[in-house]
């Protein structure tokens, strides 16, 4: 978090290490809920890419978003009304969040054994602030 004063921080009984978890929650859940159900194709993939990290990079307290598509399930079109939608299934996301000194980085990607976009915390950290 940038020097800035966080006047919502009133309303949150919590840990800089649990809002920071949170926060990133709210982040993976914004993309997937926003921009699943977007047309996509192989044409315009890194397109989409770049809209959905540039989406998310202007939320609060966002460091680093990495966003992948995966290109394997986008077959050529067959026709003028044959058109894929973006999936769950499809993305790799990956977001960085800081709040205070904390650090929350998670993930959402398809999980094999699932057969699922999973969610998840990858790690937390401390980060003394610059």
């Amino acid at each position: 978090m940038k020097d800035t004063v966080d006047l919502g921080s009133k309303y949150f009984n919590c840990s800089d290490r649990e809002r920071a978890v949170f926060e990133a929650g709210i982040k993976l859940g914004t993309i997937y809920h926003q921009f699943v159900g977007t047309p996509v194709s192989k044409a315009n993939a890194e397109e989409v890419e770049r809209a959905i990290e540039e989406s998310a990079r202007i939320q609060p307290f966002v460091e680093d978003v990495k966003v992948h598509i995966d290109r394997a399930m986008l077959k050529e079109r067959k026709g003028v009304y044959d058109y894929y939608t973006l999936t769950g299934m499809m993305l790799q996301v990956y977001v960085r969040v800081r709040y205070g000194t904390a650090v929350a980085e998670v993930e959402m990607r398809k999980i094999d054994e699932l057969s699922y976009p999973l969610m998840f915390v990858t790690r937390i950290y401390e980060k003394k602030k610059e």
